[in-house]
């Protein structure tokens, strides 16, 4: 039988196929889609707001790339629910900043065993995690002071902590951190250490009963976020209680914000420190490219201003 002519260009366009195979492999690739689920643990904080602007922003350079956004209004239930219903739309990577790392762990861990999840902001413990990115809250506290430190100089003074959530592993680090700053300095007494939750009405009606209740004031007070940093001084400014100075962190720059409070002279310092929305939507996007990441946690540098 003689062989068909058709044979040889048939075999010859089958090549040519395969040769072009890989590169139409990297091109269903490079044009695959992707959904991020972004459960954020409140959306009444300055800086979780901020948190989700830049993530939109960060987002925006990917065009392949969708983001669905939570708000868990300061309650870990309505996170975990949120979470769940998240997994429903069938994301592939979570980004999660929680309100109660503790309460969600168990939840992390088993999405964990599907698809990559990044924590953000506030640790979570064990493994369960592909990447926690979050600010070095010992260094902010240390930094922090530093500043009372120089305010006070050598004649010394009294100090009013403004403290996070009680327990909390921000709340702790930031604590450590600061009293570090301070050992060896005798000079420095430490009056009161109020828990004011990262808010700033929770904040100001602490401090207005701290002044009120133990008629005392301070020479300095220094709060864990801005937020409770200037709900302190509208205590004070309430009470028409003058001379303290105060202390924030965050350093968002934006209107309300730790640099806006610094330059109109409400703050006298506030410690910077990247929310981490732009390094979670990069290291996101590389996970899901396939790359391995070296180490779990990417902890970001604080810069006090001024």
């Amino acid at each position: 039988m003689k062989p068909k002519k058709w044979l040889p260009a048939l075999v010859l366009a089958a090549v040519v196929a395969l040769a072009f195979l890989p590169a139409l492999t990297r091109t269903r690739q490079e044009e695959k889609s992707y959904l991020i689920g972004m459960s954020q643990a409140n959306l009444i904080e300055t800086c979780r707001v901020t948190t989700n602007l830049e993530f939109r922003e960060a987002a925006k350079q990917y065009d392949k790339l969708r983001v669905i956004y939570t708000d868990a209004a300061e309650s870990p239930q309505r996170q975990i629910e949120d979470i769940h219903r998240l997994m429903g739309l069938g994301i592939d990577l979570l980004v999660v900043s929680p309100d109660d790392s503790e309460t969600l762990r168990p939840t992390l861990a088993e999405v964990y065993k599907k698809i990559p999840v990044i924590v953000l902001d506030r640790a979570v413990s064990g493994e369960d995690y592909s990447l926690f990115i979050g600010p070095d809250n010992d260094q902010i506290g240390y930094l922090a002071g530093e500043r009372v430190l120089e305010l006070l100089g050598d004649g010394g003074g009294t100090v009013v902590e403004i403290l996070g959530i009680e327990d909390s592993s921000p709340a702790v680090a930031r604590q450590e951190g600061f009293l570090r700053a301070l050992e060896g300095h005798p000079e420095i007494t430490i009056e009161s250490a109020l828990y004011a939750n990262w808010m700033q009405d929770q904040a100001q009606n602490r401090f207005k009963e701290y002044l009120v209740v133990y008629g005392k004031t301070a020479d300095v007070v220094c709060a864990q976020n801005d937020a409770m940093a200037y709900g302190a001084w509208l205590a004070a400014k309430d009470l028409r209680v003058d001379g303290i100075r105060f202390i924030g962190a965050d350093g968002l720059d934006v209107e309300g914000g730790g640099v806006d409070l610094v330059n109109r002279g409400i703050l006298d310092s506030t410690i910077y420190y990247p929310t981490g929305a732009s390094q979670a939507v990069e290291y996101g996007m590389r996970i899901l490219s396939g790359e391995k990441l070296e180490g779990k946690q990417l902890i970001l540098t604080p810069q006090r201003i001024p």
